[in-house]
């Protein structure tokens, strides 16, 4: 598994490696904060407010890149041979979550983006905006604000203060 992978590899490295693969866990699609706080304060022993703010930074980084490209790059895909698969999931997934998000748009998105579960972070959130037409300004907002919420959700939960909602990291 990945996650054994980064350990091992990184588990005994130089004390700032540990901080900077941590953010950069963080910035990685599907696993973004949710993977990267367990694995730094877990598994590395970084303290949980760091942990905190260089994995909210760093799911944060490549946000504004997705809402500004990501439908020319579904566009792209889905002309291209190899990769229109790919682009026909990335639009069905943004579908899939599209009443949602729509429904209630700014609020309704950061609630999308702030729910700790697989599939719902700041990446999809962000495919969800773009491909909805939502303002760049609506969406950042509304991303800022869920990913501030997840972060603080899964470091509660892996400090043991919401040892109940352990079944979601």
């Amino acid at each position: 598994m990945i996650t054994d992978f980064i350990i091992k590899t990184f588990g005994e490295a130089a004390g700032w490696i540990k901080y900077l693969v941590t953010g950069i866990i963080s910035m990685l699609p599907i696993v973004e904060l949710r993977g990267a706080i367990p694995i730094g304060s877990l598994a590395f022993k970084i303290p949980w407010y760091w942990c905190y703010i260089l994995s909210v930074i760093g799911n944060l980084v490549p946000i504004p890149f997705i809402l500004i490209f990501i439908e020319k790059l579904i566009g792209w895909f889905k002309k291209t041979k190899h990769l229109k698969k790919l682009g026909l999931f990335l639009e069905s997934k943004a579908e899939k979550n599209t009443a949602r998000v729509q429904k209630y748009e700014v609020f309704g998105l950061m609630l999308f983006v702030a729910i700790p579960l697989p599939m719902t972070g700041a990446w999809t959130g962000a495919l969800v905006a773009a491909l909805t037409g939502m303002k760049f300004k609506n969406s950042m907002i509304s991303i800022i604000g869920g990913v501030l919420i997840a972060g603080a959700i899964v470091t509660l939960i892996c400090q043991g203060v919401l040892g109940f909602l352990s079944f979601l990291i």
